[in-house]
């Protein structure tokens, strides 16, 4: 279907609940992320919890990059006490800016991660890009009329995201069971 160019590779609700120890473990080590809405509400400062955050992130080795569509000031004012990498006006869903942005991390698409709370900009250029994508529930419900248009259509892509999740989930648990019956079945020869 086309719409799975648009699926995310896995949901969470914050980007504060991601076990990054596990992602390193399988060989990650550059994570890129949306500001708006998925560190901080929309136009809001880097908060004590997000500086704390990266900090913790740096220290355990990983690369960070901020990727965004804001202005150049947007992104600085909020990286100010952050201290990772940037990446402003970067015409997410584009491939350069993602292209870019693992360059000045040093990592490739199979180390890279990309954390993000919208699917047509967000998760879409990761994809477009090779790279996993991790979606967020978006923090705050204020956003730009622009965005609240978006999130209508993502509604539906999301729908259809869910249900097939839902439907893989089932098929697994019914070859699951067909494996348990087979085996009783073997014992009982």
């Amino acid at each position: 279907m086309w719409l799975e160019q648009f699926y995310p590779d896995e949901c969470t609700e914050s980007v504060y609940q991601i076990d990054f120890a596990a992602w390193y473990q399988k060989g990650y080590r550059g994570v890129m992320f949306d500001i708006d809405n998925t560190l901080v509400p929309h136009g809001a400062d880097a908060t004590k919890e997000a500086v704390e955050f990266f900090g913790k992130l740096q220290k355990a080795g990983w690369k960070t990059c901020l990727i965004s569509n804001n202005k150049e000031a947007r992104v600085k004012r909020f990286n100010q006490e952050i201290g990772s990498l940037f990446l402003f006006d970067a015409h997410k869903p584009s491939r350069a800016g993602y292209q870019k942005a693992m360059k000045l991390m040093g990592t490739t698409p199979e180390t890279t991660l990309l954390i993000g709370d919208q699917l047509f900009t967000d998760v879409y250029g990761a994809k477009r890009s090779g790279i996993y994508s991790i979606l967020t529930t978006p923090i705050h419900k204020k956003e730009e009329i622009q965005i609240v248009l978006k999130r209508r259509l993502e509604r539906i892509v999301l729908h259809f995201y869910q249900k097939e999740q839902q439907a893989g989930k089932r098929n697994k648990a019914e070859q699951r069971k067909r494996q348990a019956d087979g085996e009783t079945k073997r014992k009982r020869r």
